[in-house]
């Protein structure tokens, strides 16, 4: 565990899935949200950011040990969500973990060790997970320095913007494979995903 929050974004309105919601799409019987959510708070204390209430997504959090912090103005993008979820970060935190919630390859092995390297590389401000090839990917670690900044995001950018500022403190920490870029956006990333996965034999 670390003293460094990590927030979930999961208030967006998965737009791409023809009607479905990609976070309550079902890996070995788990939706996606809940799979998400219980790898981070393995990893430390979890704020996740959710639509209005009521909704299902609620409902899959059940009896987790997370922060839940409703977004009204969700429709306005992510970064609603960010100025949501930040006013939830204890003043006192070393820095804050942003997680997307959409990335199911992503183990709490690779959130500890990207955390980690926020000790291990401490001129940096910016600490980000990245493929194996050294693609900048997810998740992303801000320096508490950062988080006014972050506070006052608006639109649907994300925080890129606040990485671009600081480019040059941005330390690429690599994480095997694509769990730091793989996402499932549509139905047919999730086809994809699933066709790729190795098959669970039946028992005999």
């Amino acid at each position: 565990m670390t003293q460094i929050p990590i927030i979930l974004l999961a208030a967006g309105q998965s737009s791409r899935m023809g009607g479905a919601d990609k976070l309550m799409q079902p890996i070995e019987g788990v939706p996606l949200l809940r799979r998400v959510a219980q790898r981070a708070l393995a990893a430390g204390h979890v704020i996740i950011a959710l639509p209005p209430a009521p909704h299902p997504r609620y409902t899959v959090l059940q009896g987790l040990d997370v922060q839940l912090v409703e977004i009204p103005n969700a429709q306005e993008g992510m970064n609603a969500s960010l100025r949501g979820a930040m006013a939830s970060v204890p003043a006192n935190a070393p820095a804050v973990m942003i997680l997307l919630s959409d990335l199911p390859d992503l183990t709490t092995q690779d959130l500890n060790s990207v955390l980690r390297s926020v000790k291990t590389h401490p001129d940096n401000l910016i600490w980000r997970g990245a493929t194996d090839e050294g693609a900048p990917g997810h998740p992303v670690v801000f320096d508490r320095s950062l988080f006014s900044e972050l506070s006052e995001l608006n639109g649907d950018s994300g925080a890129q913007i606040v990485v671009q500022r600081y480019k040059g403190k941005v330390h690429l920490h690599r994480l095997p494979a694509q769990n730091a870029l793989l996402d499932l956006d549509t139905p047919a990333d999730w086809t994809r995903w699933n066709a790729g996965r190795p098959q669970k034999q039946p028992l005999k």
